[in-house]
């Protein structure tokens, strides 16, 4: 899905310089295509706490797989 999002994402803001998390909310609340494609934006102003354990029972009943060029910033939780 993203793959298909990005490329509008960054064409609305191609060339604008990003002075606050509100004008980049604006740009990406504006992305469209003529297909019919639209974004709604949330932002999320929670702190969340690194260093987290995962569950057990996650960890044996999902299979993650990751990715081969950056497999500590991409995978997948599979059930």
């Amino acid at each position: 899905m993203e793959h298909r999002l990005f490329p509008h994402i960054a064409r609305v803001g191609q060339g604008v310089i990003f002075t606050s998390l509100e004008l980049v909310k604006i740009l990406v609340g504006k992305t469209q295509t003529k297909t019919g494609l639209s974004v709604a934006v949330n932002i999320l102003n929670k702190v969340y706490k690194t260093g987290r354990k995962v569950a057990d029972y996650f960890k044996n009943s999902m299979q993650i797989v990751v990715d081969e060029y950056l497999p500590k910033w991409n995978y997948r939780a599979i059930p």
